[in-house]
């Protein structure tokens, strides 16, 4: 499994996984503006790629431009399928190569989400993983029920509350979140719970109206879109769906728990740096250098008390 950090990455991880296709390429596609990705998948279907474009049926304000992809993508000789309107949104973002190699992001294929915001996506040759894709992905295209079969494939609204619950619940000692809206009363009760036992919890993005004790910082960046979660240090979820009721319950949203250890590293790694330069970061540094120099202190202090015995028993001693 690979980590993909936006904005540092850039666009090139997704026009390579393209690229790189033999036989197959299936992508679920809620907002695209670049134009290298649109040029790769018209190239793939250009050199013989099975190429399968699943088109969100709406979105805020891109209606027009939608409908103005899809007639490019099947002028390029993609096969090209809408979403269903059963749900408000279908807002997952995901892309199979070979029917071997999933990726699912956190950011849209647009300038704004690659270029300007901090996000998350992740390659993966998990089995279990990529079948779970596909078959959400042939449900999605034909217009049929999607029965979750895998609680490491995290989908809205089938089996995410669940899987997100018992995430929540199993931590031990600490929870980083990222999240641009951490609002569901339930979820709101399990982080309280969790805190109350002794968890640390660290939120960067909002916190929805619904009273909590919680607090969150406001990403230190120019843009934040990402959710995601590290927990204990030892697992962590990536995904589109935010902690509020709505991305729970009533859209298309697609994630992944990790369990990789160098990936959740790497992740952990990243929400410290960003941590840091959050208000509250900085107060927890100064606090900590503070206290760094008060311990160092006390240590002169207790070296030199030692000093001054020792030379007194010297002096008494030599006097006796």
């Amino acid at each position: 499994m690979k980590l993909i950090v936006q904005p540092d990455a850039g666009v090139a991880p997704v026009v390579s996984a393209i690229k790189r296709a033999k036989k197959s390429i299936d992508v679920l596609i809620f907002r695209l503006d670049r134009r290298e990705v649109i040029q790769a998948l018209e190239a793939a279907a250009a050199r013989g790629i099975t190429v399968r474009a699943l088109i969100a049926h709406t979105n805020r304000g891109g209606e027009k431009t939608l409908r103005k992809l899809e007639m490019g993508l099947l002028a390029s000789g993609l096969t090209v399928t809408r979403t269903s309107d059963d749900l408000v949104r279908y807002h997952g973002k995901m892309l199979i190569v070979d029917a071997k190699i999933l990726h699912v992001y956190g950011f849209n294929l647009t300038a704004l989400d690659i270029g300007k915001s901090r996000s998350f996506g992740i390659s993966t040759r998990n089995l279990h993983l990529v079948q779970e894709a596909i078959k959400l992905f042939e449900a999605d295209c034909a217009r049929q029920p999607y029965t979750a079969g895998y609680n490491r494939f995290v989908v809205s609204p089938e089996n995410a509350r669940e899987c997100l619950s018992v995430f929540i619940k199993s931590a031990r000692k600490q929870l980083l979140i990222y999240d641009p809206k951490v609002a569901d009363p339930a979820i709101l009760r399990l982080l309280n719970e969790r805190q109350k036992a002794g968890v640390e919890i660290k939120i960067i993005g909002r916190m929805g109206s619904t009273k909590s004790e919680l607090t969150a910082e406001r990403y230190p960046g120019r843009r934040l879109h990402i959710r995601a979660i590290i927990r204990d240090g030892r697992r962590a979820f990536l995904g589109s769906q935010s902690l509020r009721r709505l991305e729970l319950d009533k859209r298309r949203e697609i994630g992944v728990i990790i369990h990789d250890d160098g990936v959740v590293r790497l992740m952990q790694t990243v929400f410290e740096q960003d941590w840091a330069l959050t208000d509250r970061g900085k107060r927890e540094a100064k606090k900590a250098v503070k206290a760094e120099k008060a311990e160092k202190a006390e240590k002169k202090e207790e070296k030199a008390e030692k000093k001054a015995e020792k030379a007194e028993i010297a002096s008494q001693t030599a006097a006796g």
